[in-house]
This record gives structure tokens, sequence and C-alpha cells, in this order.
């Protein structure tokens, strides 16, 4: 082999060395990045996993309180039916008392509701007309206690029950629906303490 040959020679030796060496180290570039691309892909599945899990937790628990407000909502409406109903019978009820008793109720207004000072009491036509002498002399005796003077109206008022007082054109509302409204929260808790408790 004569010098150009061994030169040569040389030259591809160093060359192929040069090159197996540069694709060795591309080689392992190339598993440093195929490696990292491997580990970024794995974090950002398991970050999407754990979003993943974590929207699907907030989602059943937003199902769960939905359910819920909406159970809470529909026992709390049949609870306020029933409450309705049960003081609509009460209305019922005392609109269907005996006169005996149903004058009675309404003495028992009087006593709360008149005032001292002259007065007219006003009743529904129907209560008018059956007014006993008994509530007649009882209302005298309770406006006298009172130091006043009421005078039973000839006209009547287009009421359900119970009576309106007029003092110097000023009305106060005795009527039995106009009692059971405003007693109507007072009475709701109540019912609700005797029936939910």
């Amino acid at each position: 082999m004569s010098g150009l040959d061994k030169m040569k020679s040389q030259i591809l030796e160093d060359a192929n060395a040069q090159a197996e060496e540069r694709i060795a180290q591309a080689n392992a570039q190339a598993e440093e990045i195929q490696a990292r691309v491997k580990a970024e892909v794995e974090e950002a599945q398991q970050r999407m996993d754990q979003k993943t899990k974590t929207a699907v937790k907030n989602y059943h628990e937003r199902i769960a309180s939905s359910c819920d407000m909406k159970r809470k909502t529909a026992i709390l409406k049949a609870k306020q039916e029933m409450i309705s109903e049960v003081l609509q019978k009460a209305y019922e009820k005392v609109m269907n008392l005996s006169d005996a008793e149903y004058f009675e109720l309404l003495t028992n207004l009087l006593k709360t509701y008149v005032q001292s000072g002259d007065g007219e009491i006003y009743f529904s036509e129907k209560d008018r007309q059956r007014i006993p002498a008994s509530f007649v002399e009882e209302t005298e005796k309770i406006v006298a206690s009172k130091g006043g003077k009421l005078t039973f109206a000839s006209e009547t008022k287009q009421i359900d029950g119970g009576f309106i007082l007029v003092y110097g054109g000023i009305e106060e509302n005795c009527t039995i629906r106009a009692i059971f409204e405003s007693k109507r929260d007072e009475w709701s808790d109540l019912v609700q303490k005797v029936m939910f408790v």
C-alpha cells in the first residue's frame, strides 16, 4: 500500500469514526428528547386525568346539591300546603260554629278591639239577623268598661264573619278573615311545630 492509499484509508477511518461518534451523539440526544417528551406526555396525561377527575367530582357534587335543593324545596312546598290546608280548615270550622260559640268568639274579639269613645259596629247580613240578645247585653258591658258607646249599625257590610268597628271614620277590621290573615305567620309557626317537630 502506497502512502497515498494509507492516507486515504486513514482519512476514511477518521471520517467513519467521527460519523459513528456523531451518530452515537445524535442517538443519545434523540433518546434524551424521546425520554423528555415521554415524561412531559405522561405529566400532561396525569394533569388531564386529575382535571377530568376533579371536573367529574364537581359535576357530581353540583348534581347532588341540585337534587338536594329540589328535594328540600318540594318538602317545604308540601309543608306549606299542609299548613295552609290546616289553617283553611280552622277558618271553616270557625265559620261553622254554632251561634252560641260564634258569638262567644265575637265577644272575645270585641274585648280586644273595642275602644273608648263613640263608635259603630257593623256585621254581615247573615250575622246581623242572628245576633242574640245576650251578645248585645255583653257588648254594652264591655263598651261601658272602656268608657265608650257603641251603636249597632243598621246597615250591613259585605264581610264573611266577624265585625267592623268604626271610630271617627276610621275602620278597625275585625272580620274572621282579617284576624286569620293578621295571625297567619304566627299560627303557621304553631302548626308547623305541632305537625313537623
